[in-house]
């Protein structure tokens, strides 16, 4: 999710991985991980991108936390009442 939301907003504002890259100070390869969900942004690199971008930091951070839930639950079989627990745990 949130790498998907990064390229789009990359590719809408015509910017290209390693211009991004640079700006946030990483390695182009370790950027494109990201982007295809290999590897995890870290909330000091989603707060650049969304000065860069000019967007909400608390839609990135949304989206980035939702990732990482997921692929902690996902390799469960019990998953989706784990999350619903956790969700009344929460409320």
């Amino acid at each position: 999710m949130i790498g998907e939301k990064i390229r789009e907003l990359r590719e809408a504002n015509n910017i290209l991985i390693r211009q991004l890259a640079a700006q946030l100070d990483i390695d182009t390869a370790l950027l494109s991980k990201m982007e295809r969900g290999d590897r995890f942004f870290r909330k000091e690199d989603l707060t650049k991108i969304a000065t860069i971008f000019q967007i909400s930091e608390d839609e990135l951070l949304t989206l980035w936390l939702a990732d990482k839930v997921i692929k902690t639950i996902e390799p469960e079989s019990f998953q989706k009442e784990a999350l619903e627990l956790a969700l009344k745990t929460i409320k």
